[in-house]
């Protein structure tokens, strides 16, 4: 039967509990029904992220490559599998992935929902209907040497090393366009400040210096527990033991698993370790956290210092988005920062869910793998694309008005720490407690007193602003 075809009468398949109607043109089956029909709670299903369906059909590709050295399966059947995967890998077939991501049974009812459409599509290219099974069979073919304990984690890891170059990618640019605008800003004065109060001199170039520190760094974090994803429990079967799997089976499917995806996953040191445990997924997703929170206070900042453009501020001038209100004429809104901000609540929360689900692991499987594949990646996809956006629409277009940068800090008392080490403490302190007084500038009482001019006083704060590092 082929998958496009429009014939009127579904294909019934039957198990334990009854029959179940599966209406031709789809390749899932009667497993792949009942998980759906019990386990479906969200609106995505395993067939919603593509580098979960890649990796899902690269772990029973290189099974089957390994069953067939072995001696497994046939070689026509390995071919047939070998060739549905990689229709899936193409994109095909995502219709029939039907199980909810956040599927509560462990993983078993996505682990069939795949085994059940590559079976079908195999029986196909091998000219037999879907659904017959007569040539190969989701368990005794597709899933041979495995079980959802190993495949699941595996493919899970799988996914979330690939999600992940994206990501990095959109991180290496924004640290790219805060380099750019700390050389732009570089020799722009400004009012450094602390608790929100006048604190030091500083250079608005190095207030993007330190964002663009904080970015590289977000990035090198975010690379290296990325690699903790090359190590995958493929081979374990069910706990650990590799009960299942013939001798050679664990070698030959991590050969065949680089081979298709030009990535070396390696078996682990200790296969029950690796069964029992996810906390290389707690490690990533508190990253992914760190990376939001850290973007967000960023955000926060562009939106403090972009304030205005009036009555705040307006020290920056970021690039306008949108009209900011449907009944005030000429309001502009930070919408890029304060969506970054934004998905930031939503990455923490994903973090809180991941951590609640690593430490429930019962003995020897963690059975709630489904809910920390949906959250990580949840959070991938909001960080990689909110970060892009960011970058794209709103940190690019960055402006600074230099005058009111060094106006604010001209009118503040944040002059007097520059000046101490030529006046001294006690000078400064009563010239400050004067400028209080009189509502005047301390530069304009210096030069008007003859005790700095002007110049000598603009030359000091120059040379505060300067590292002495």
């Amino acid at each position: 039967m082929n998958p496009a075809s429009s014939i009127e009468h579904p294909r019934s398949e039957t198990d334990y509990v009854g029959e179940v109607h599966i209406p031709c043109g789809k390749l899932y089956g009667v497993q792949s029904v009942r998980g759906m029909d019990n386990l479906t709670v969200s609106t995505q299903t395993v067939g919603h992220y593509e580098e979960f369906i890649r990796a899902f059909a690269h772990v029973k590709w290189a099974a089957a490559l390994a069953n067939r050295d072995g001696g497994i399966i046939p070689a026509n059947v390995c071919e047939a599998i070998a060739q549905a995967c990689s229709e899936l890998v193409a994109g095909r077939f995502r219709d029939s992935l039907i199980v909810d991501l956040m599927e509560g049974s462990g993983g078993t009812s996505t682990n069939m929902n795949f085994n059940e459409v590559i079976a079908n599509r195999a029986q196909q290219i091998l000219g037999h209907p879907a659904g017959s099974y007569d040539v190969v069979h989701p368990n005794d073919h597709v899933n041979r040497s495995q079980s959802t304990n190993d495949t699941y984690p595996s493919a899970q890891k799988i996914a979330t090393y690939e999600m992940l170059a994206p990501l990095l990618d959109a991180l290496a640019g924004l640290a790219a366009s805060f380099d750019a605008k700390a050389q732009e800003f570089a020799d722009v004065l400004h009012l450094g400040r602390t608790c929100l109060q006048d604190a030091q001199p500083m250079r608005l170039g190095q207030v993007f210096e330190g964002y663009a520190a904080l970015s590289h760094r977000l990035h090198a974090e975010l690379q290296a527990v990325r690699g903790k994803l090359l190590t995958l429990p493929l081979g374990g079967t069910a706990i650990g033991t590799g009960f299942g799997a013939p001798a050679g089976y664990r070698a030959a499917v991590y050969a065949h698993l680089g081979r298709l995806t030009g990535t070396g996953y390696t078996a682990p040191d200790n296969p029950f370790d690796a069964m029992q445990n996810m906390d290389t997924f707690s490690r990533v997703s508190a990253e992914l956290r760190t990376c939001a929170t850290a973007l967000a206070k960023i955000a926060g900042d562009l939106t403090l210092l972009s304030s205005g453009p009036v009555g705040g501020l307006a020290e920056l001038r970021l690039p306008e988005a949108q009209a900011g209100s449907s009944i005030m004429p000429g309001k502009v809104n930070p919408v890029l920062p304060m969506a970054m901000i934004q998905l930031s609540f939503a990455v923490v929360g994903n973090d809180v869910a991941v951590a609640q689900a690593v430490q429930y692991g019962q003995l020897e499987i963690n059975h709630f793998e489904p809910v920390v594949a949906a959250r990580v990646f949840d959070s991938i996809h909001l960080l990689r694309h909110g970060i892009a956006r960011f970058n794209a629409r709103c940190v690019a277009g960055i402006a600074a008005d230099r005058a009111r940068n060094e106006r604010h800090l001209l009118e503040s008392m944040a002059v007097a720490t520059a000046l101490v080490p030529r006046l001294g403490y006690a000078q400064v302190s009563r010239l400050a407690r004067q400028s209080v007084a009189e509502r005047r500038p301390l530069v304009d009482i210096l030069d008007a007193s003859g005790i700095l001019p002007r110049k000598d006083t603009l030359e000091a704060i120059a040379r505060a602003s300067v590292p002495a590092f």
